[in-house]
């Protein structure tokens, strides 16, 4: 590689997107203390680019802007430049995110922002081309010009910006008014249902035209509406919805049928061209619903779905630590010889690639049929590529196809008069072949930051207990150990929010370490709740208990309820928000809301179950209005209305007939039990917290399930039939 003619102040850095704008003639300040004194000293503007190091447009700008030499002085001499990783830094991201949503009427990434010497927002947008066009002002004029009006307007600017930060307060804030209680569970839950049912697509499953997304909060909304309706025709519906949605996703082309996983989201409403981008949020949350849709139809298709998605993150995204990698680029270089990069250059074929690797005649099937044949028919391949140019703006999969499941087995099979067991394993052995092949392509870049609140530990642990898979149980404690050793300070008992893949493989943490945001919180308590019931180890418990004292502690808006996203005392930061949608990621209100009742259950704390109902109260309006937009928190309304059951499971833990009781409340589907395990140990942590367990007893020497609520218990059984009665009334 050249000696690069540029280096500035990122190269200290560990996030790999600052590194990858290291070279860049910008004489680019990570956001901090440094970059805010020179602004202050010389009285300069700030320019702030917010992206991430999977973003397609991120990179665009990089490649025209950033890395021009010209615009570069431009930059370097009127504005002090600051990049910032919005992955390790949430909480400056949905600050000046919120500025550009509410003066432009949109967002995304790249963000750019101009600031006043004290921070303040007062220009802003996202992706800008290098060059004026005929619709678009280009990125070098609106430099010279906002340089002009701080030289000009100063003043007025200075006013402006005080202006704007008042209006944005007044706008962000999520607050109860009055004497509020939580919404009326049954309303908000039929709202919901209704808004996303007649948004749904009858035909291709999903909750929109296109651009398609995943949105796994969607499909756990209605699990539950469907659990707590199971003998409606709204509860058939919304679980039809669920399982059609998340079978089309597994054969569209979002799923990677050659690597595994899934991208980002899919440019059409088939499900069928990608954004190829892949997410750890995603992966995890998307194994926690194919998982439950096993769980809940039996059916192993879904199993499937789930075992590949934790195949691919357990090859290509986990640190030999135990952590969990970011994401992986949608961009990669065709050939090792190529010059640029293209998107989904790794996971796309061209017809003759394919004949090319699967040439062999197929006994059996109509004559002269090779297994190509057979594979091209059933993955949608065609010889002048199958991807339709309005999805291929840029020409970059032109002759090209992404793999898409055309047919059913049996219609595939009746084509080349095969018998259709034999399919299975002739796709099977075609998929290989593409995959050792695929191996030899240059892979995307790795984004190998490992963050608190991605962590796929839930993933794992649900797999694990739906799908009786012991391996994924470990993985999950494997990743719980890897938290709690390198993004935890057991001194002052916080989390850390990200740490980084050192030279020679270690684990790197930066000189000023990142304090962990709500976000962390929130996830890591999820996970360690879900490890506890996967694995029945008390310390995931106790470590999930101290870390909700935590975020009371540090995140908790007493005046205003609910959960402010970042921590007080952060001059540098000017609002304290609180997210109120739930998007490709739940937000953490509520997600917090179930974690709260759960923590109630687990340590007999009732004034945790009072804060879950306040949090709700917070959103109250919201929640009535628009649920569709906050599905989480609705699906939290039913599980505060209608209290969560203790499933108490009485006996030894080794033993064959405690193993069979917990194998039962596995396989049930049931969105508001917790799970216990007495296992008769009086000096064991649950025994300390929960007094009321000291009283339940083994019927006939035999492991023995309670279902209490409230602290009050049903009478024992000691049959899984007779369970699994009570867990599904």
């Amino acid at each position: 590689p050249s000696i690069p003619r540029h280096t500035n102040r990122l190269i200290n850095e560990k996030s790999p997107y600052l590194l990858q704008h290291a070279h860049n003639p910008v004489d680019w300040y990570p956001w901090g203390q440094e970059a805010f004194d020179k602004a202050k000293k010389e009285n300069k503007l700030i320019f702030l680019s917010v992206g991430y190091s999977t973003c397609h447009w991120c990179h665009v700008m990089e490649e025209e802007s950033f890395k021009n030499k010209e615009i570069g002085e431009i930059m370097n001499k009127n504005f002090v430049c600051i990049k910032v990783d919005r992955e390790e830094r949430p909480d400056v991201d949905k600050v000046y995110m919120t500025f550009v949503q509410a003066t432009s009427g949109g967002g995304g990434w790249p963000m750019s922002v101009w600031l006043t010497p004290d921070l303040k927002p007062f220009v802003g947008g996202t992706y800008f081309p290098p060059d004026d066009g005929v619709h678009r002002i280009g990125f070098r004029t609106v430099l010279l010009r906002i340089a002009e009006q701080w030289k000009e307007n100063k003043d007025a600017l200075l006013e402006n910006s005080q202006k704007i930060l008042e209006a944005l307060l007044h706008r962000s804030e999520i607050r109860v008014r009055g004497q509020e209680s939580p919404p009326p569970s049954k309303e908000v839950m039929a709202t919901c249902f209704q808004q996303l049912s007649s948004s749904y697509d009858e035909d291709y499953g999903g909750f929109s035209e296109s651009p398609k997304f995943p949105t796994p909060v969607n499909l756990n909304f209605l699990f539950t509406y469907w659990a707590l309706h199971r003998t409606t025709p709204e509860g058939a519906r919304a679980l039809q919805m669920a399982l059609h949605t998340l079978k089309m996703m597994a054969h569209g082309g979002i799923h990677d049928h050659i690597g595994q996983g899934f991208h980002r989201y899919s440019t059409d409403q088939h499900w069928h061209v990608p954004h190829f981008e892949k997410m750890l949020y995603d992966q995890g949350q998307l194994a926690a619903m194919y998982s439950r849709a096993f769980q809940i139809s039996g059916d192993e298709f879904f199993a499937d779905v789930a075992q590949d998605i934790l195949l691919y993150v357990s090859r290509d995204l986990s640190d030999q630590a135990g952590g969990f990698y970011s994401a992986e680029d949608a961009d990669s270089y065709p050939t090792t010889t190529s010059r640029e990069k293209r998107e989904g250059a790794f996971c796309v074929w061209a017809a003759e690639e394919i004949r090319a690797f699967l040439p062999d005649p197929v006994e059996g099937a109509t004559e002269g049929t090779t297994l190509g044949d057979i594979f091209m028919h059933h993955y949608g391949v065609k010889e002048t590529g199958n991807v339709s140019p309005m999805k291929d703006p840029h020409q970059e999969l032109k002759g090209k196809n992404v793999l898409i499941v055309r047919c059913s087995p049996e219609l595939t099979a009746a084509r080349f008069g095969l018998e259709p067991g034999r399919l299975g394993a002739l796709l099977r052995e075609g998929r290989q072949r593409l995959s050792t092949a695929r191996a030899q392509r240059p892979r995307p870049h790795l984004d190998t930051k490992m963050l608190a609140a991605w962590n796929v530990i839930s993933g794992f642990a649900q797999a694990g207990a739906a799908l009786a898979k012991q391996e994924y149980v470990s993985r999950a404690a494997q990743a719980a150990a890897f938290l709690r050793r390198h993004l935890f300070d057991p001194t002052s008992g916080r989390l850390l929010r990200s740490c980084y893949r050192g030279k020679d493989n270690t684990v790197e943490q930066s000189a000023v370490p990142i304090q962990g945001f709500l976000e962390d919180y929130v996830f890591v308590i999820q996970a360690l709740f879900d490890l506890y019931e996967a694995s029945l180890e008390q310390g995931w418990l106790e470590w999930a208990l101290q870390l909700q004292h935590m975020q009371d502690k540090l995140f908790w808006d007493p005046k205003g309820f609910a959960y402010f996203s970042s921590e007080a005392g952060d001059p540098s930061l000017l609002l304290r928000l609180k997210d109120d949608q739930d998007g490709a990621e739940p937000t953490a209100n509520s997600v917090t809301v179930t974690n709260l009742l759960r923590a109630a259950c687990y340590s007999g704390h009732t004034e945790w179950v009072e804060k879950a109902g306040q949090v709700l109260a917070a959103f109250s309006e919201r929640l009535q209005k628009i649920p569709i937009a906050l599905p989480e928190m609705a699906r939290a309304t039913a599980v505060f209305h209608h209290t969560l059951k203790q499933v108490v499971i009485c006996g030894d833990p080794q033993g064959e007939d405690t193993k069979e009781m917990l194998r039962c409340v596995h396989s049930v589907f049931s969105p508001n039990k917790v799970l216990m395990l007495a296992d008769g140990d009086s000096a064991g942590f649950l025994y300390r917290q929960l007094p009321f367990l000291a009283s339940l007893e083994r019927k006939d020497r035999k492991a023995t399930a309670y279902l209490c609520s409230n602290f009050a218990c049903s009478l024992p059984v000691t049959s899984p039939q007779e369970l699994r009665g009570m867990l599904c009334p």
